[in-house]
């Protein structure tokens, strides 16, 4: 995928990086974010109701390839499953439609996103790694100004039992186009056919380092892992173009098909430097909304990718 032409966006995904590298660390070949992960392949079968969701060619077909990342939160490698810093975790899907032609979902296991837009992203990054010693602290004042960032701060993160046990949420909303032209907003919500489960913190802490990187490896070589991909459908008059707004629970979720995960990716830490995943779906059948997070995430990833990419093999 090519660079936005917007100068603007790209000095702020630049920014970006830079911001998470000084909070961080440099990991050459890692991502800033969901630095430590496992790739995982399977398929996916679509509902009998997809269709009336949309037209895109893997709602349509019996069935496509797919391949998954899990992944844990920050940007340092070897975090432990067990530190609450890991939490969100991540799952991000790729649908192999053909040669080189794919469309992506990316989640995560926290309904929303802190801020509207990646300058205010930038601002809350910046606003939390700050050391002024004034009072308010500048975190402080980010979150009086920005009640929803505060929230999202605020909702709980536990660690889950399993990768295989975790709900996870599409960040943007997208527009859904079915045969016929029908076009309605949904967010993605894929569930897991074993159920959510958490663990509370004594419980987790308790837990080896490695537990959920163990756990979903002898998972997968005892038999297929199982997930529902959803979308939450907005009503007409719901905001779609903000990713701090929660749209209530009542609103339908549509399923639209069946995730089966077979096999680990051979040579996972290859593959993983490898993939660029995209935020922006770039296919027939499913649009981005106007949500400001898209392109600028769509250009973060592609910046970190290609700075991965060129890192010397480990």
């Amino acid at each position: 995928m090519p660079l936005p032409a917007d100068q603007k966006l790209i000095a702020l995904s630049e920014d970006l990086l830079k911001q998470i590298d000084a909070m961080q660390g440099l990991h050459p070949g890692f991502r800033p974010f969901h630095a430590r992960g496992i790739m995982m392949s399977g398929s996916f079968t679509p509902s009998p109701d997809a269709v009336s969701m949309t037209r895109a060619p893997h709602m349509t077909r019996a069935s496509t390839p797919v391949t998954v990342r899990f992944s844990s939160s920050t940007g340092l490698p070897v975090i432990p499953d067990n530190d609450p810093n890991a939490n969100p975790r991540a799952l991000a899907i790729r649908f192999h439609l053909g040669e080189r032609v794919h469309t992506d979902i990316i989640s995560h296991s926290t309904d929303g996103f802190p801020t509207r837009t990646g300058q205010e992203f930038l601002e809350f990054l910046r606003a939390a790694t700050s050391h002024d010693s004034s009072k308010p602290s500048p975190l402080e004042k980010f979150f009086a100004s920005h009640p929803r960032a505060l929230a999202f701060a605020q909702t709980p993160k536990s660690a889950p039992s399993s990768f295989a046990r975790e709900t996870y949420f599409g960040v943007t909303a997208m527009r859904f186009i079915n045969r016929d032209g029908v076009g309605r907003y949904g967010r993605y919500r894929i569930t897991p056919d074993a159920g959510t489960e958490h663990l509370d913190a004594d419980t987790a802490k308790r837990k080896d380092a490695n537990f959920l990187y163990d756990e979903i490896a002898e998972r997968i070589a005892r038999g297929p892992v199982g997930f529902q991909i959803l979308v939450q459908v907005a009503n007409p008059d719901d905001i779609v173009d903000d990713a701090t707004v929660h749209w209530p629970e009542d609103r339908p979720l549509i399923n639209l098909g069946k995730l089966s995960l077979t096999n680990p990716v051979p040579d996972n830490a290859h593959a993983q430097k490898r993939i660029i995943f995209d935020p922006i779906p770039r296919v027939d059948g499913i649009e981005p909304s106007d949500d400001p997070l898209l392109e600028l995430r769509a250009a973060v990833y592609l910046l970190s990718g290609r700075r991965r990419r060129q890192a010397p093999e480990q």
